[in-house]
C-alpha cells in the first residue's frame, strides 16, 4: 500500500467497498435489529412483570374486601395469562389459604395443585404439596395424602412430609405406622422445615398402644385445615 500513488489507492478502496459494502451494511442493520430487539424483550419483560404485580394486588385487594369469586377471577386469568409467573403461584397460594377459610376445600387443593405442578420454585412446590396434603387430611382422603407426600423427593421438607404421613396414618387409625413417621420425622429433623418438636412428640406420645385399633388413634392429629396457613 505505501508504494501505491493517491489514485490507486483510491481506486483499491472503491474496489473494496463495491466488494463489501453489501456485507458491511447487512452487518450494521444485524446489529441494529439485535439490539432493538434486546431492548424491546427488556421492555416486554418490565411491562409483563408490572401487570402480574397488579394482577397479584388485584388478588389481594378482593380478598381483603371479602370477595373471594371475584379474586378467584383475578388469579384464573394471571395463570391462564402467565402461567409460569410467580405472582400466579403466589395468587393461589393465597386464594387456597381463603378457600380453607370459607370451606372451600375442593377449590383449595385446586389452587394448590396449580401451584405444586407449575411453579418453577421447587420450595415453593414443595410448600403447596404439604398444603394440598393437609386439606387432603382435612377431606378425609388420608391415601391420596400419603400418595402425595413421597419422602424420598422431600429434601429438606422430609420431616414435615413425615409429620404429615404420620396425621395420616393416625387419623386412619393405624398407631404403630404413625409412630414409626413420627419418630423418623423427629429423626431428620432440620432448621427449614419449620417442625414443632414438642407437638410431635405430644401427637406420638398421645398414640393408643400399637395394639390397639380403631378411631381413637386419630384423636392427636390437629384439624387440617387450621393449619394450612401456618405451614
Amino acid at each position: 500500500m505505501e508504494d501505491l500513488t493517491d489514485n490507486e489507492r483510491e481506486e483499491q478502496l472503491r474496489r473494496w467497498w463495491g466488494e463489501n459494502w453489501l456485507w458491511i451494511l447487512g452487518g450494521l442493520a444485524l446489529g441494529m435489529a439485535v439490539l432493538w430487539g434486546w431492548q424491546f424483550w427488556q421492555r416486554s419483560r418490565v411491562e409483563q412483570a408490572q401487570q402480574d404485580v397488579a394482577a397479584y394486588q388485584s388478588v389481594i385487594s378482593a380478598l381483603g374486601r371479602g370477595q373471594y369469586d371475584e379474586a378467584a377471577v383475578a388469579a384464573r386469568t394471571l395463570r391462564a395469562r402467565r402461567p409460569a409467573s410467580p405472582y400466579a403461584d403466589q395468587s393461589d397460594l393465597v386464594l387456597a389459604s381463603a378457600a380453607v377459610e370459607e370451606r372451600k376445600l375442593d377449590e383449595a387443593a385446586q389452587h394448590l395443585k396449580a401451584v405444586m405442578d407449575g411453579a418453577k420454585d421447587a420450595e415453593l412446590r414443595a410448600v403447596a404439596r404439604s398444603r394440598l396434603a393437609r386439606v387432603l387430611l382435612e377431606q378425609s382422603k388420608y391415601d391420596d395424602a400419603l400418595a402425595l407426600l413421597a419422602v424420598e423427593d422431600a429434601g429438606s421438607f422430609a420431616p414435615l412430609y413425615h409429620e404429615l404421613r404420620g396425621d395420616a396414618y393416625a387419623a386412619k387409625g393405624d398407631a404403630s405406622s404413625s409412630r414409626s413417621e413420627y419418630d423418623a420425622a423427629l429423626a431428620v429433623q432440620n432448621a427449614n422445615a419449620g417442625l414443632d418438636r414438642e407437638y410431635v412428640e405430644l401427637k406420638r406420645d398421645a398414640l393408643p398402644p400399637a395394639a390397639a385399633t380403631g378411631t381413637a388413634a386419630a384423636a392427636p392429629v390437629a384439624t387440617a385445615a387450621s393449619e394450612v396457613q401456618s405451614k
